[in-house]
């Protein structure tokens, strides 16, 4: 059986570029969602000539998505990740342009958030857990275009907390009426709204290491030196094990008329 210290090494050492997970597969099993968010997008993108996804991370996503319709642009707001996808996807025609992203919108900040597109440019939006504006995404949208949208909701990062043994936030129960609302308030339609949750389970204290170090705003006070010995008591706790983690989504669907 390997030791604390091999598996924080590996853990640690591990490589992680774009938004590629799947170095966790050995350390981890899934129970999905009652919905499939990137077959959602492709029974739209099969009846569309123009698409955006915004926030492509990696462009892992984007990249398998079939059938593509013949314009597609990506966005993505993080510096590191803008050329990993640009890597990915430009070969297969896909532009990607960086832009600053949209501030998280909770805040409801007006300031952030432009897209750097003209009027009615998309007859899809994408997005898969980025932040956005929803008067700009109403803004490059068709006449008759769709917004799809996975959301990460509140209370998706609870267990992690209890894992290490800290209080767990206050939070409102969820932020998809906010989500309709913002869209409504953008004319738009919204014709799915549904939440759901999916469980990760860890197999060892390698992989929460791993998630805890590349998902790095879940739990902002943690770092590894300081947890190291609430990971280290977990990893030799028999019963611990296999840890599960719930993570809760939303699915959101909206159109302009």
């Amino acid at each position: 059986m390997a030791t604390f210290e091999q598996l924080a090494a590996e853990a640690q050492d591990a490589p992680f570029s774009g938004w590629d997970f799947s170095w966790l597969a050995a350390r981890s099993t899934d129970e999905p969602l009652p919905w499939s968010y990137w077959p959602e997008v492709a029974r739209r993108a099969a009846s569309a000539r123009c698409m955006l996804d915004m926030g492509t991370g990696g462009g892992e996503g984007l990249s398998r998505l079939a059938p593509r319709p013949p314009r597609t642009v990506a966005t993505e707001g993080w510096p590191p990740n803008a050329p990993v996808a640009a890597r990915l996807l430009r070969p297969l025609g896909v532009p990607v342009v960086q832009d600053e992203g949209a501030a998280d919108n909770v805040a409801e900040d007006p300031g952030r958030g432009r897209l750097p597109f003209r009027d009615g440019a998309f007859q899809l939006v994408a997005n898969r857990h980025e932040a956005f504006l929803a008067a700009e995404v109403s803004r490059v949208l068709a006449p008759g275009g769709t917004f799809i949208t996975q959301q990460v909701d509140m209370h998706s990062y609870d267990d992690l907390y209890r894992l290490l043994g800290l209080r767990v936030p206050e939070q409102p129960d969820s932020w998809l009426p906010l989500a309709q609302r913002q869209l409504r308030d953008a004319g738009l339609t919204v014709s799915v709204a549904t939440a759901g949750e999916e469980r990760q389970h860890f197999r060892d204290v390698a992989g929460i290491i791993y998630y805890l170090r590349v998902i790095s705003w879940a739990i902002p006070e943690y770092s590894f030196e300081e947890y190291a010995g609430r990971l280290r008591e977990l990893h030799e706790t028999t019963e611990a094990w296999p840890a599960t983690v719930r993570q809760r989504r939303f699915l959101v669907v909206a159109a302009k008329q």
